[in-house]
């Protein structure tokens, strides 16, 4: 009769313990924040980046203009000592992201690095009188501007994101070099 009992004190120690984890469990749960909306996009303003931007790169910079309102510029920046590379990332209105990268680096490199692992199609598109070729296959879809074209300046200017091939050309359009 002596192994009954022992029995019964696992069984019953094991049955609080069950107790204990599941009501831990679920207090942590009441605690954590459940919200499934999308995250709210804090805007930014990049004329300041822009300005030290055009008179340090030695290509000119471009920056959209007459972009619609409800495209939010979200990241920014320009580094020099990097291949003089100037990036400005958008948030589009139905809710993917599309950014424009420039840089002086060695084409293949920072278009790879750009797009996220993209490769060049035989698809071109005539914007503003110059001519970008279409990069699909990667994270990102990408219009690319090669730095001998006609306006590139010496920079290598891609426009990139999760956007439609019509979010990109919109973009493109819309820059602007200095």
């Amino acid at each position: 009769m002596a192994g009954t009992n022992g029995k019964q004190k696992t069984a019953r120690s094991m049955m609080f313990s069950l107790g204990v984890t599941l009501l831990a469990g679920g207090v942590m749960y009441l605690f954590i924040p459940h919200e499934d909306k999308e995250p709210v996009l804090k805007p930014v303003d990049y004329r300041v980046e822009l300005l030290t931007a055009r008179r340090a790169a030695p290509y000119p910079v471009a920056a959209p203009e007459g972009l619609p309102a409800d495209w939010k510029a979200t990241s920014v920046r320009y580094q020099g000592a990097e291949n003089d590379t100037w990036h400005l990332g958008f948030h589009t209105p139905d809710g993917e992201y599309v950014q424009v990268k420039q840089s002086t680096e060695k084409p293949s490199k920072f278009i790879d690095e750009a797009t996220k692992g993209a490769h060049a199609t035989k698809v071109t598109e005539r914007i503003d009188g110059r001519t970008w070729t279409r990069w699909t296959g990667g994270r990102y879809d990408a219009l690319v501007l090669p730095a001998d074209a006609k306006g590139a300046g010496g920079a290598t200017t891609v426009v990139a994101g999760t956007g439609s091939f019509a979010q990109l050309k919109q973009m493109a359009a819309a820059l602007k070099p200095a």
